[in-house]
Parts: structure tokens; sequence; C-alpha cells
């Protein structure tokens, strides 16, 4: 009980479609927009100690003030 040679040709070839459908594609694309690093907490840390730095030397100008 052997298949005929095109039978067989056949399901070989649409074995390897098969296969083929299934093989993973992996693709590494550049972004359209550049990176940015957002660096707002390390700005507004350093405004803070400014600005308790400053109250530091406004409350012992004035100690009379509390």
């Amino acid at each position: 009980m052997s298949m005929p040679k095109t039978l067989q040709s056949l399901t070989l070839c649409s074995l390897m479609l098969m296969l083929a459908a299934c093989t993973p594609t992996v693709q590494v694309a550049v972004p359209n927009e550049p990176i940015t690093i957002n660096l707002n907490v390390k700005i507004k840390h350093e405004i803070l100690i400014k600005v308790d730095k400053e109250i530091d030397n406004l409350l012992e100008e004035n100690s009379q003030l509390f």
C-alpha cells in the first residue's frame, strides 16, 4: 500500500510549507522619535535643596520670627 509519487510529493510540499509558515521571525526596528530621559526628579531635588538653604539662611538672619 504505497502512495503514488504525485501524492507523496504533494504531501511533502504541503508539510514543507506548513513548517516554513511556523518559523519565527525577529525584526529590529529603529524608533521614529529619539529616546528621551526625563530628569525632572533630579532638577526638582536640587531646587528643593537650594530653597531649603535659603530658608535656613533667612531664619538665621531673622531669628526673631519664631
